[in-house]
């Protein structure tokens, strides 16, 4: 619940435990990317390939945003724009091989479908409960946290997905949830790049500020008749 959260804005993630547990986090997805790509090529899932990219794309930008904490906000926010962009090619991938091989794709395995859902989900589940608390920082920290819950949500119209290949026998549900996943990727790539472009803003607002300050020019100030 969001109302039990006081992290304001601009909590940078200098907390020790915060970053004890973004490398935890880290671990998680990167054995779960190969665990869940293994497991869409071998079960022919193109909703278990692209949610496994999101696996890998969370483990870089934990990775990174590990790396930049602690540093200046401009740094900070060019991160975030970097992930978000990097959300954005994600999704693009996604939607043009997701069309691609609604041509050209066999039906996927449902079981193994099913199962590496649920074990990703749990994976997720644990990410998402260590970073709950910390879900309200700066784009930097922000990022972190909704990859997580994205994954949290793909897992389970993953496992939805496996439900819709055994019950038609078709490869339509799980090319469906592909498309999803990659609506999703948009949807936070706007997020974070809206927020780390606020927050440039802001930083050159400041900066200008104290540039004005330091050279002893004072605000305007406006006459009164």
């Amino acid at each position: 619940m969001a109302g039990c959260c006081n992290h304001k804005a601009d909590f940078t993630g200098m907390d020790p435990m915060y970053k004890r547990i973004l490398i935890i986090v880290l671990l998680i997805n990167a054995i779960m990317f190969f665990v869940e790509m293994i497991a869409g090529v071998k079960s022919n899932s193109q909703a278990l390939q692209a949610d496994a990219l999101d696996f890998l794309g969370d483990t870089l930008t934990y990775g990174i945003s590990f790396w930049a904490i602690g540093k200046s906000l401009t740094l900070r926010s060019n991160v975030a724009l970097f992930k978000g962009y990097s959300l954005l090619l994600m999704a693009i991938y996604v939607l043009s091989s997701t069309l691609y091989k609604f041509w050209f794709i066999a039906t996927p395995d449902a079981g193994i479908m099913g199962s590496i859902a649920i074990l990703a989900f749990a994976a997720n589940v644990v990410s998402v409960l260590l970073l709950m608390k910390y879900k309200d920082g700066d784009a930097n920290i922000r990022s972190v946290w909704l990859c997580s819950r994205n994954d949290a949500i793909g897992n389970l119209v993953v496992l939805i997905a496996a439900s819709g290949v055994w019950v038609t026998d078709s490869a339509l549900p799980d090319l469906i949830v592909a498309a999803f996943l990659a609506t999703l990727f948009l949807s936070s790539a706007k997020q974070i790049i809206q927020q780390a472009n606020q927050e440039k803003k802001l930083q050159g607002s400041n900066e200008h500020e104290e540039h004005n300050n330091s050279c002893g020019v004072k605000p305007k100030e406006h006459d009164h008749q």
